[in-house]
């Protein structure tokens, strides 16, 4: 499970990777709630941390954007505010969660496992992004009603990047996790954007809204958006 940690006091930011990895997650800092964005934008993660009082952009503005973009990761708040009008604009802004600062850490873990299990119960059996739908039980998928007609691998690299709606997926991390091998050659590299382009003709082709992007030079996302490249 990968963490990302938004919190510009280091000591702070420092004492929760360093107790968080010892409970076996990865966590990833990140110093401002732009630099959070950015990170959260290209990589992968399963819960965020997020401080409300950041340099520049506050967390409020961050946890909006996010939400905006589609990100549905559970995001923890961790802030020093501990009125009632400052925790219902926190939860109303989209957070799943509120912890005041001093908190005990064992609470810190309870709340993260609780957030962890609740986010793998709603999302266990189907993964959705517009009127794009698959069902992983059944293993089929559906967009406006429609059945697509996908492969094992199509179906897998689809599952993948709704997994990672929002967020860009790299040709390296498809290698790895979707194909299961653990160094990119150019031949796969091939292989990945050959079905990239299969998928996109089937999930995209007929639909006037675009899904799957291509971000040249980095990799592929997943998002609602009607200029898709």
């Amino acid at each position: 499970m990968r963490i990302l940690v938004v919190e510009d006091e280091r000591k702070i930011a420092e004492a929760l990777k360093k107790g968080l990895e010892a409970e076996g997650f990865e966590v990833v800092l990140a110093a401002t709630g732009e630099e959070g964005f950015f990170t959260l934008s290209t990589e992968p993660f399963d819960l965020m941390l997020l401080d409300l009082m950041l340099p520049g952009r506050d967390g409020k503005d961050i946890l909006k954007t996010v939400r905006q973009k589609g990100f549905q990761l559970p995001i923890l708040i961790l802030t020093g505010r501990d009125t009632v009008a400052d925790r219902v604009l926190g939860l109303d802004s989209g957070a799943d969660g509120y912890l005041v600062k001093p908190f005990a850490f064992p609470e810190l873990l309870a709340r993260i496992r609780l957030l962890l299990r609740r986010g793998k119960q709603e999302t266990e059996h189907l993964l959705k992004i517009s009127d794009l739908e698959i069902n992983l039980l059944a293993h089929h998928a559906i967009r406006a009603g429609q059945p697509l007609d996908l492969t094992a691998k199509e179906f897998d690299l689809l599952e993948y990047l709704l997994r990672h709606h929002g967020q860009i997926v790299s040709r390296e991390m498809l290698a790895r996790e979707v194909w299961q091998v653990l160094e990119r050659s150019t031949p796969l590299d091939n292989v990945i954007d050959v079905n990239i382009a299969r998928l996109r003709r089937k999930v995209d082709g007929p639909f006037e809204t675009k899904l799957i992007r291509t971000i040249r030079g980095v990799g592929f996302v997943i998002r609602e958006e009607t200029d898709a490249n």
